[in-house]
């Protein structure tokens, strides 16, 4: 929990706007841990977090609506981030509807332990368009108010897919819903490049700044200062 919390502080210190917290890896052939065991895991994390930053915008990256209660009675209000967009637990959409939780909405095929062998798009871009009208519809079934669109780079995509989803980008706004990317360190710039996940920093900042440029309104990054460097930059030549 310490550990945990050092690195939050250190977060919020670089700018972090809302800090992301889970128990479970969905890297490429990552193996479950069960939503038990994540609840387990979480429990004190989240009940020291709320106590030290009672005001700090959450979310919670977890694909089991039983966490979610749990965690909505534990620390009131945040953001459900979810891998799945509510595939892996059909009742993940119910709940947070009912709890009227904001939610990130990410596409995936198969799971972290399947994705990497179902890269197979006719078109990655128009597939993802389809992907996410049809979530837009069960989010409206559900009572799911506010959600974010997340494109899932890296998950079930090959490289070169990942940056034809950069380029197309803008394509996502007709939705109307804020765009996360999330594509810091990731194996599209180090793979490509033959560098390490430590040399990708200056790599990440040139995707930061495409993303934002091409109408990304969230960063989920690893380095913030950064970041928010290149945040800064972006709004100052716009």
């Amino acid at each position: 929990v310490e550990a945990a919390l050092g690195r939050i502080s250190a977060l919020l210190d670089e700018g972090a706007d809302i800090i992301d917290v889970g128990a479970c890896s969905t890297r490429p052939g990552s193996m479950p841990v069960g939503e038990e065991e994540e609840w387990r895991r979480l429990e004190p994390v989240l009940k020291s977090v709320r106590e030290r930053w009672p005001d700090l915008q959450l979310s919670i990256d977890t694909y089991w609506s039983s966490v979610v209660r749990k965690a909505y009675a534990l620390v009131g209000d945040f953001i459900v981030n979810d891998i799945s967009a509510g595939t892996i637990d059909p009742q993940m959409l119910p709940t947070v509807g009912e709890l009227g939780l904001t939610y990130v909405a990410m596409h995936i095929k198969g799971t972290p332990e399947t994705m990497q062998a179902m890269a197979d798009y006719q078109d990655v871009t128009a597939e993802l368009v389809s992907y996410f009208s049809e979530f837009a519809m069960k989010s409206e079934i559900f009572g799911v108010k506010s959600w974010v669109l997340d494109p899932g780079f890296g998950f079930a995509k090959t490289i070169g897919q990942n940056y034809e989803l950069i380029r197309n980008l803008a394509e996502f706004n007709r939705f109307g819903r804020p765009v996360l990317v999330g594509v810091s360190r990731k194996s599209m710039i180090y793979k490509r490049f033959n560098i390490t996940p430590e040399e990708s920093l200056p790599a990440t900042q040139v995707l930061h700044m495409q993303s934002l440029i091409n109408g990304a309104s969230i960063l989920r990054v690893h380095d913030v200062a950064e970041a928010q460097r290149t945040v800064a930059i972006y709004r100052m030549v716009q």
